[in-house]
């Protein structure tokens, strides 16, 4: 899950709801096509961010832990609600699924596995009296998806593209949120010209 959701910037619904038929691995494309939600105390599958399915990039890194992950834990099949808790029937074959070949709950994902591994590595305090860990939007998975697109614009890639891989409607939204990510363009300048120059320079 972890190498899915920084490796193809997907949200943690888009996580839980990922099935089989989404991974072209010969094409290195890894489709988001619906994500799994809890209305109203009842999972169901729904469409992605914005309503809208995307294509994003499969890394051969990615590709190759998902190999192995199917290859020890087989997907599951599913038949949940669309929608709605009381909407029509989809059936899908989850590639990632809890201890008793369940759907996994965001909630319980989060409080039984992802909180303690980060406190385990140390990137957040220990949980406090009863068990509790600090709540921060900084130590959800969506961390995951920042990871994913600092990644890309630190290797400069496009506002567009990565809005685009995001699932975000408007390109100016990402640029909001993350244009202090990107490198600045002084030093992009010094960069470019230093390539051309010292090719120049070299040549003569």
């Amino acid at each position: 899950m972890v190498d899915t959701g920084a490796g193809c910037g997907l949200r943690q619904g888009e996580i839980v709801g990922l099935a089989e038929d989404a991974i072209d691995f010969e094409a290195g494309i890894l489709r988001v096509v619906r994500q799994a939600k809890l209305i109203q105390g009842t999972t169901v599958f729904a469409l992605p961010k914005c309503n809208k399915e995307r294509d994003v990039p499969l890394p051969s890194s990615v590709a190759e832990a998902l190999r192995v992950h199917m290859d020890a834990c087989k997907p599951v099949e599913f038949t949940l609600p669309w929608w709605k808790p009381d909407g029509p029937k989809v059936t899908a074959r989850l590639l990632f699924t809890n201890s008793a070949a369940g759907v996994v709950w965001r909630s319980n994902s989060n409080i039984q596995e992802w909180k303690p591994a980060l406190a385990t590595a140390g990137l957040i305090p220990a949980p406090g009296p009863g068990g509790r860990y600090k709540s921060a939007r900084e130590h959800g998975m969506h961390a995951l998806l920042d990871f994913y697109a600092s990644v890309l614009l630190d290797a400069g890639e496009s506002i567009k593209a990565v809005s685009q891989y995001l699932g975000r409607a408007d390109p100016t939204l990402t640029l909001r949120v993350y244009a202090h990510l990107m490198p600045s363009s002084q030093e992009r300048a010094r960069r470019a010209m230093d390539a051309v120059l010292r090719t120049t320079t070299g040549n003569e």
